[in-house]
């Protein structure tokens, strides 16, 4: 399990301490949880998961609330919230909490802080940061670029020639993330994120050529940070005794870190046009997504069925990342 200290998340937001109990070192406590969770929610008796390792953040509505209640019902319900002990609460708007919370506050050793900004655009900054930390990453030896805004993630065997379709992606005016390795994040829209190891950003090996920066080269335009991951296409050298894919019967897919993406084999023969190739595929599996399926459709012109009450396509798992 991945998991930052709470003084990384303290320091990120610039948020100020309001209260600590005595002798408790708040900078070594672990967050383990990016889901951020609102105290409105608790007030109202709707029990998240929220416990250990989770940040709990209040704003003017929670305040509202709370000020309608008499003295005895604001007890019962702080120490409902704070007995879950999770890792710490975030005033937002800088509000001056309810007194009666700092109480439940130093006995559970919850250190409360307090922000300037408003709920809804300080919940999204730290989910966005938490996620970023703490959702599962992996490496794998990949290239990767945006395709008409579709993440498209090469692979193939050493010297097959993914850096060369990159290449010719490239100066077809595509976007390039990464060369040879991708990192692969799942975030909590339970989505994959390809970018690249830093340390290796914006370079490609190209064989007889050697190392080039891709932004020197062709300028800031040409280069992105990250994007969704969306098909896998797989680079083979031609085999005469296989079977390709030619109408398109059949669904494969990858599954990486848990979630499917659509999955391709391209076989690798002179004379053929990659670049183009996986532009096409990139196309195509973007108007997949909006339900414009050409197999389908041919499908249903030669045998007068809907594509409706078509058999759907088989589909097949080829690899587990």
């Amino acid at each position: 399990m991945k998991e930052i200290k709470l003084k990384e998340l303290v320091r990120f937001t610039g948020a100020k301490l309001l209260s600590n109990c005595d002798g408790f070192n708040f900078n070594d406590t672990d967050i383990t949880n990016d889901l951020v969770h609102r105290f409105g929610l608790e007030l109202i008796g709707i029990k998240s998961k929220m416990g250990k390792g989770c940040i709990l953040v209040m704003g003017n509505s929670e305040q509202y609330f709370l000020n309608t209640l008499l003295p005895s019902e604001k007890r019962e319900v702080f120490e409902g919230i704070f007995s879950r002990k999770f890792a710490a609460l975030f005033v937002t708007d800088g509000l001056k909490p309810d007194p009666a919370i700092f109480k439940f506050a130093n006995k559970y050793c919850v250190p409360i802080f307090s922000v300037n900004d408003s709920a809804a655009p300080f919940i999204s900054l730290l989910t966005n940061f938490l996620e970023e930390k703490l959702e599962p990453t992996i490496t794998r030896p990949a290239g990767f670029l945006s395709i008409h805004g579709e993440g498209i993630l090469l692979m193939g065997e050493s010297g097959i020639g993914k850096s060369e379709v990159a290449l010719e992606l490239i100066h077809r005016g595509h976007k390039f993330i990464s060369d040879d390795l991708t990192e692969i994040q799942k975030n909590s829209l339970n989505s994959l994120i390809g970018f690249s190891p830093s340390n290796i950003s914006k370079f490609i090996e190209v064989r007889g050529v050697g190392i080039i920066n891709v932004q020197h080269l062709f300028g800031v335009n040409a280069i992105k940070n990250f994007e969704t991951i969306d098909m896998v296409v797989n680079f083979e050298i031609w085999n005469e005794d296989k079977t390709y894919e030619r109408m398109g019967m059949s669904e494969n897919y990858a599954k990486i870190l848990g979630v499917e993406i659509p999955y391709i084999s391209i076989p690798v023969k002179p004379g053929k046009n990659l670049a183009v190739i996986v532009e096409v595929a990139a196309m195509n599996n973007r108007l997949k997504k909006q339900g414009i399926d050409s197999y389908y459709e041919l499908m249903s012109k030669v045998s007068n069925q809907k594509s409706s009450e078509m058999q759907e396509r088989e589909r097949k798992l080829i690899f587990t990342w």
